[in-house]
């Protein structure tokens, strides 16, 4: 079994976050680990309050993790401040692992800053050079790019910018866009796009959370980008098409939809 690591923020609501990573590292048949940068207040109906983990707490949890367990994946989220993402970095530079991938969270979808406003620059210089896959959706990607992108054509501008800034590969989430939900990857060669419906559903939190750690676990289990993003696909279509209608607000995705048909459980 392989196992991965998500450095992320805590969501008491379970639905993003490193609950959300560790339930899709689960599904995907690899041993979740977590390293928590913050802990934040929230629910299906918003994020309410944020506090962040001391810098050495963080630096500590990574080494404890990277001294004692062999790392096959990384799975990187919520790094709201800038000295959060310099003590993230330098222990990657320490033990260089493999298969990072980068979720540049940003913005809650009730609005609230997950990721302070000047900590973008630290995020760009440091962070996205040593992700293996960065996968923005549209508004962060106009933030670190400064680009306004509303077409296929501005995304693939995007994604090449992106990747122009250090990243590997870089998955841009079309989920934004008016029409289907279109992805597009770049490795600084080729484009390859993935169309998927657009599932009428208020239901999606944690979407962005469970996808990136999905194409880690894949990545950690010998896929390759595309084939680790487009496994990716399928799982999160399949867990926004079941989402759970919890709370009052934007409910999760149903991480464990598939495993639960198999096992014959009703859970609805």
């Amino acid at each position: 079994m392989k196992h991965v690591l998500t450095i992320a923020g805590s969501d008491t609501c379970g639905g993003a976050g490193i609950q959300a990573d560790l339930k899709t590292f689960s599904a995907q048949g690899t041993y979740g680990m977590s390293v928590i940068t913050a802990v934040t207040v929230q629910n299906t109906q918003g994020v309410f309050g944020c506090q962040d983990i001391d810098t050495e707490i963080i630096k500590g949890q990574i080494d404890a993790i990277f001294t004692d367990i062999v790392v096959h994946g990384v799975k990187i989220g919520m790094v709201s401040q800038i000295p959060t993402i310099h003590a993230i970095a330098d222990k990657l530079e320490q033990y260089h692992p493999q298969n990072v991938v980068l979720d540049p969270v940003m913005i809650s979808k009730s609005g609230f800053d997950l990721m302070q406003p000047e900590a973008k620059e630290a995020l760009i210089s440091r962070l996205i050079p040593l992700a293996y896959v960065v996968t923005p959706n549209l508004p962060e990607a106009e933030v670190i790019t400064g680009m306004k992108i509303e077409t296929l054509a501005d995304m693939e501008q995007a994604a090449k910018a992106i990747y122009a800034m250090g990243a590997k590969n870089v998955l841009m989430k079309g989920g934004h866009l008016e029409d289907d939900a279109t992805d597009l990857l770049y490795d600084g060669k080729n484009v390859v796009t993935f169309q998927s419906a657009r599932i009428p559903t208020k239901n999606t939190h944690g979407t962005g959370c469970t996808l990136s750690s999905c194409i880690a676990a894949n990545l950690a289990k010998g896929k390759t980008v595309e084939e680790a993003v487009r496994i990716a696909k399928a799982y999160i279509t399949v867990a926004i098409t079941y989402a759970l209608d919890i709370g009052k607000g934007v409910g999760p995705t149903n991480h464990f939809y598939e495993l639960y048909q198999k096992a014959g459980l009703n859970v609805e």
